[in-house]
C-alpha cells in the first residue's frame, strides 16, 4: 500500500504550467464516440485497475472515502499518461 500511497502523494504535488488531458477526459472522448488509441485504452484501464486496488485495500469507511475522493481529482486533474508507466 506504501507504493501507492506515495504514488498519490506523486500525483498530488505535481504542478503543471498548462491544461493536461486527463482520464476522464480520455473517459469523455471515449463516450463520444471517438476512437482511442491504444495508449489512451492503456491507460484507462491501468487508471481503472489501480483504482480498484486502492479502494479494495481500505479496511474503515472513512479511509475510503478520503481515498475515493482523492481519485476523482486525479482522475479530472493528472495527465493520463501518469498511467502509462507503472504496472498496477
Amino acid at each position: 500500500m506504501n507504493t501507492n500511497t506515495d504514488f498519490i502523494t506523486k500525483l498530488l504535488s505535481k504542478t503543471n504550467t498548462g491544461l493536461v488531458t486527463s482520464i476522464n477526459d480520455i473517459r469523455d472522448k471515449e463516450f463520444s464516440g471517438v476512437k482511442l488509441s491504444a495508449e489512451e485504452r492503456f491507460a484507462l484501464s491501468n487508471f481503472d485497475k489501480y483504482r480498484i486496488n486502492v479502494l479494495n485495500s481500505q479496511t474503515e469507511e472513512e479511509k475510503f472515502h478520503y481515498h475515493y475522493r482523492q481519485l476523482q481529482v486525479i482522475a479530472n486533474l493528472s495527465d493520463w499518461r501518469e498511467f502509462l508507466t507503472k504496472d498496477f
